[in-house]
């Protein structure tokens, strides 16, 4: 097992293109635009593109060099450093964080695939009924069915291996969403009446700030970055050691931060010019924007279908790089730890996908009086995983670098491939910021959980 060769990306932009795409994901076309909506529009973009910079920026580095050492996924790349228990503990934890959130993923997968499909039979009326949503989600068979579907795509790309599955369709389908993105932009800025969606997305405003803005910007760092979920520690052992982490890093943010962007233009101006008297409610609905609100939307315009169909397929390729990025952290855990073959890994992390994807994808019908801590099993996998393991391993992999590897070290790892010329940023936010970040994160999110504050 020690003698087996490890895959690596071809270079540089294979890795960027993957690691790209594990962050453009739902993240991003989906919560990204919804929680600038609600949390201020302007002003929440500026507090996220500055926690990109520092917070962001300094988790990617640290992550990705982590890996690179050690050449291992998350469990064999903490225990490369230190056998201490708490060690262990983070690379575990960060190992089981993809397992457990690519089945709901998957289900949400499963949605954008089904409404895909919709418009491309040209069924913008039919969707943009005030029934649509809630009657797929509620029929278990539906709801599962589109599941399956979605999984099996994602599956059957982590089969085909590193370069083979992952980075070619990464190659493929990241230029594609972004020349998909340019197009629905175009057109939803140039509406009649979007320019005051524009305004409020871009424009910041000091009134609309509460330090809850600043808080669910640091949560959606963890969806739109791919942070703490192992992903990055994967794509780092696959990285050349000519390739350099801190050019690579730079590429992510910019791409992670320009489609976020280009997301909130997408679909705030549409509110705005679509909704008319009805925008500021419209921009309070939260995660049903996308599902509910934006299809209202798209029936109002002179070419609903067309456009629905683009927003949609543009999604799902978010969706689906997102996913295979979660399913290789997690096929990668079970190769390096227990010799397991990638077919053997894949068919395990399949099953395991299937039964608890299952749960969530019958959790709005046929289980929808099962509930743990008043969630629908979806909602808590997604708590358990974003709220409180997350900022829990993202802790861990700071103390790691800071008291077990040492900032030098790293330093010298990122300096191997190129330049460093955010060290002092590095340095400061790993040892100090990070740490308090993912504690206000893990506090205020379970505190929000249980009543104690209204995030």
């Amino acid at each position: 097992m020690e003698n087996k060769k490890r895959s690596t990306f071809t270079g540089k932009l294979g890795y960027v293109l993957s690691a790209a795409g594990a962050s453009v994901g739902l993240g991003n076309i989906w919560r990204f635009p919804y929680l600038a909506a609600e949390y201020g529009g302007g002003i929440f973009l500026v507090i996220y593109i500055i926690l990109a910079l520092t917070f962001g920026y300094t988790m990617i580095v640290a992550e990705t060099a982590i890996g690179r050492m050690s050449q291992k996924s998350p469990v064999g790349a903490f225990s490369h450093f230190s056998k201490k228990p708490w060690v262990i503990f983070g690379g575990w934890i960060n190992a089981i964080i993809p397992i457990l959130i690519v089945p709901y993923y998957s289900v949400i997968g499963g949605w954008v695939v089904r409404y895909f499909i919709e418009y491309m039979g040209g069924n913008a009326r039919g969707l943009a009924k005030d029934s649509a949503f809630s009657t797929m989600i509620t029929s278990g068979i539906t709801s599962e069915i589109w599941f399956l579907i979605f999984s099996v795509i994602s599956l059957i790309i982590i089969f085909m291996g590193v370069q083979g599955g992952i980075e070619r369709v990464s190659r493929i389908m990241m230029p594609i969403l972004v020349v998909l993105a340019v197009i629905v932009c175009i057109y939803s800025m140039t509406r009649p009446g979007a320019g005051a969606g524009i305004l409020y997305f871009l424009v910041p405003n000091m009134k609309n700030f509460s330090w809850m803005t600043v808080v669910t910007a640091m949560g959606q760092m963890f969806y739109s970055l791919s942070i703490a979920m192992g992903i990055l520690i994967t794509f780092g052992s696959y990285m050349k050691r000519n390739v350099s982490i801190e050019g690579a890093t730079r590429q992510v943010e910019f791409f992670d931060t320009l489609i976020a962007v280009m997301a909130g233009l997408m679909i705030i101006p549409a509110v705005f010019a679509f909704s008319g008297d009805k925008a500021a409610q419209n921009l309070q609905a939260g995660p049903s924007l996308m599902f509910i609100t934006m299809p209202k939307i798209f029936d109002s315009m002179g070419f609903g279908n067309v456009i629905g169909a683009v927003f949609f397929l543009l999604v799902f390729f978010a969706a689906l790089t997102s996913a295979i990025a979660l399913e290789e952290s997690a096929v990668a855990t079970f190769e390096d730890q227990l010799g397991w073959s990638r077919k053997k890994a894949t068919i395990i992390i399949g099953l395991i996908m299937i039964g608890l994807g299952s749960l969530s994808a019958l959790g709005y019908g046929p289980l929808s009086g099962v509930k743990i801590l008043g969630m629908s099993f979806l909602d808590f996998f997604d708590f358990l995983t974003n709220s409180v393991m997350m900022p829990i391993a993202a802790f861990t992999t700071c103390m790691l670098v800071v008291f077990i590897i040492g900032r030098k070290k790293i330093a010298e790892e990122v300096l191997e491939g190129g330049g460093f010329r955010r060290q002092g940023i590095f340095n400061f936010t790993i040892k100090w910021l990070a740490p308090i970040f993912v504690i206000i994160i893990l506090v205020s999110s379970v505190a929000n959980a249980f009543g104690l504050i209204h995030m």
